[in-house]
């Protein structure tokens, strides 16, 4: 598996609760511009749209040896779920409050475009001030060790 976006702000605004492989349409530029990593994945969000699934706000920068068919770089893009997985979603989206969030963007072991997405819910700020505080204790306790 090849890294090559990730959203580090998901895992500080929100409680991840379940994270699903996903498919992504792509075009052809978009695809080489992924594999030049030229990716953003931090304002990003997903949608359930007459029962499929979208990516809206992923920045792929358009190919640097594009031409005239160059893509657009924020348009929305499908996600490749099985039907009874995008219902699962849906149900839990509509009746608990939840969200979708990309938490990464990688190319598998067969060289195909995949997106992790996460079922996720908001987090508040007194929990992010936990999250804060825990991060600092632990900083603390690895530099005493590294004495």
């Amino acid at each position: 598996m090849k890294l090559i976006a990730q959203n580090r702000k998901a895992r500080f605004q929100y409680h991840l609760l379940q994270k699903l492989e996903a498919g992504i349409e792509l075009k052809g530029t978009e695809v080489k511009a992924l594999r030049n990593g030229a990716v953003s994945l931090g304002e990003a969000y997903c949608k359930i749209d007459g029962g499929e699934v979208f990516l809206y706000n992923a920045n792929i920068s358009q190919y640097s040896h594009g031409s005239v068919w160059n893509h657009d770089p924020v348009r929305p893009r499908k996600l490749l779920l099985r039907k009874n997985e995008i219902l699962r979603l849906d149900q839990k989206v509509k009746e608990r409050g939840l969200a979708l969030v990309p938490t990464r963007m990688y190319f598998n072991d067969r060289g195909k475009a995949k997106v992790e997405i996460a079922v996720a819910k908001g987090k508040r700020l007194y929990d992010k001030r936990e999250d804060i505080a825990k991060r600092d204790i632990e900083r603390r306790l690895r530099a005493r060790t590294d004495r």
